[in-house]
């Protein structure tokens, strides 16, 4: 079993990273870091570059983890692709970050952890970027 960290260069996806690295540490489990990219997509700002990724997988290893860094693109859905990876690892957690979005962001442009907390068939960590639990 692993846990699952969806990890984007933003303040809410370090803190998904530190809680995922905490309750990796805490269950004796591995860690799967996903970072994912719309295929196709010339620029996404969620994408990190090599040398975030190679420290958010560092930080893991030194915390004693064993971590494993992936970054599947996504054609349709990334909550979809997400959950499906989730299955695919045997994931016993997964840890998101959330940000902050107005009522009317929301709505018109939805939410992939919202979709993730609300179809994800195993139990889902959220939280905030200044680390508090959701």
């Amino acid at each position: 079993m692993s846990i699952i960290v969806g990890f984007v260069p933003t303040p809410a996806g370090e803190a998904a990273l530190t809680a995922g690295i905490a309750e990796a540490m805490l269950r004796n489990e591995d860690l799967v870091i996903v970072n994912s990219a719309r295929e196709g997509a010339l620029v996404d700002k969620a994408v990190a570059g090599s040398d975030i990724l190679e420290e958010a997988g560092r930080r893991a290893t030194e915390a004693g983890i064993r971590a494993t860094v992936i970054q599947p693109p996504y054609r349709d859905d990334l909550a979809d692709e997400f959950l499906d990876v989730a299955r695919e690892v045997n994931a016993s957690l997964i840890v998101i970050g959330l940000r902050h979005r107005s009522q009317v962001g929301k709505f018109i442009l939805g939410s992939h952890a919202q979709r993730i907390l609300m179809q994800a068939d195993r139990p889902v960590l959220a939280v905030k970027a200044d680390g508090a639990l959701c």
